[in-house]
């Protein structure tokens, strides 16, 4: 079937009635993760009565709800288009909390110099972290709550494999800065090879999409998702959601970003702590739910791809984006990360790798993935 063809099928038309409208979206008793958008008015609640502590807390909060109605919305409008586009379009959305997260220190970095080195510190462990939480929490949570409910699950290798590769041509451009900085390299050669490796690694990004979303297409469509259900809600109603929850995303992330440093040294809280574990955590909880409640249903294909596609991302798309928008803001963000965080990114690509070779899994191998992430979340919170 044609994309032309696909997209005309999902054509709103005048008569045609949809079970869902803007509001069911938000509201609780249809989703009760949506009870947590209490959190958006208690965040500008504090943030106004300059109660910052509080304002982070409930910044973090608010912002997992608003990524499940950003993932909502864009599954929505990439039903009516099709594999290709749709598949973009997941893509793309799939981690913009990180990136409009990201985004927002970079920019607050660029307006008080003050802020440069905790801002850059925390951007960096929010990048590692998101790749951490996917490839050890979500692979783990999985694995476990799959295995509980069966024995033992398969899944197609071809697509783990591939991403496997990915995440390791990844980490090679993450290692490759440290190793050329500590072989002698000034910082301004680091932030040059740095701004290199980023344009190479989005060149690598857009051509794994080409691959599985053009050229062989027919051999991840097991992994793929979303297509063959029919809308929930009108074209309307999916745009507007998709603008308020980025909106609302964004004015979260820029209290949380506000109030970030004053959190910081109130509450004695590591920066990389912050940044490995709780943004991406909160971040990327909506994703996190999804990945588990399919593995639990035998779908263990799809969460493996949700899982470890999403780290593909960040290290391949989101990573080289902020780079990039460091350059343009001013703001050295390098590829250079400190000896932990490289070292737990290996661990965690090599123990998913090894994990994933049979493709098979039990609630064993879910238990440790969940003991590696629990070891490197102690380390970073006693640095």
């Amino acid at each position: 079937m044609s994309e032309s063809t696909v997209v005309g099928e999902h054509q709103d038309t005048p008569n045609e009635v949809y079970p869902q409208t803007l509001l069911d979206s938000l509201n609780p008793l249809q989703n009760k993760l949506n009870w947590l958008l209490l959190a958006v008015p208690m965040t500008l609640y504090f943030e106004f009565s300059h109660n910052l502590q509080m304002a982070f807390v409930f910044s973090m909060v608010a912002i997992a709800p608003l990524a499940f109605l950003m993932g909502k919305a864009t599954e929505e409008i990439a039903l009516r288009t099709g594999e290709a586009v749709g598949g973009l379009l997941n893509a793309t959305f799939g981690n913009a909390v990180e990136m409009i997260i990201a985004g927002m220190a970079l920019y607050a970095a660029s307006q008080n110099p003050d802020l440069v080195e905790t801002m850059v510190t925390v951007t960096q462990a929010s990048l590692i972290g998101s790749i951490l939480g996917n490839l050890l929490l979500v692979l783990g949570l999985a694995m476990l709550y799959g295995g509980l409910k069966h024995t033992e699950q398969d899944f197609a290798s071809q697509s783990g494999q591939m991403n496997g590769a990915l995440l390791v041509m990844a980490f090679v451009a993450l290692i490759v800065p440290s190793a050329f900085h500590h072989s002698g390299g000034s910082s301004d050669d680091v932030l040059r090879l740095s701004y290199a490796t980023a344009l190479i690694l989005l060149v690598i990004y857009g051509c794994s999409l080409l691959f599985q979303l053009k050229t062989h297409a027919a051999s991840f469509e097991s992994g793929g998702h979303g297509h063959h259900e029919d809308p929930q809600l009108s074209v309307k109603d999916a745009w507007s959601l998709l603008i308020l929850a980025t909106v609302f995303v964004g004015w979260m992330a820029h209290v949380l970003v506000h109030s970030l440093e004053t959190t910081v040294e109130a509450w004695h809280l590591p920066e990389l702590f912050i940044g490995v574990v709780l943004l991406p955590f909160f971040g990327n909880a909506a994703e996190h739910f999804t990945a588990v409640l399919v593995a639990g249903k035998d779908k263990m294909d799809l969460s493996i791809a949700i899982a470890i596609g999403s780290s593909v991302q960040i290290a391949l798309f989101v990573a080289p984006v902020m780079v990039l928008l460091g350059w343009v803001l001013g703001v050295g963000l390098p590829l250079e990360f400190g000896l932990l965080e490289t070292a737990a990114t290996f661990v965690s690509v090599f123990i998913t790798i090894a994990i994933l070779a049979d493709g098979k899994t039990n609630w064993l191998e879910g238990v440790m993935l969940l003991a590696c992430y629990a070891i490197l979340g102690i380390a970073f919170f006693f640095m």
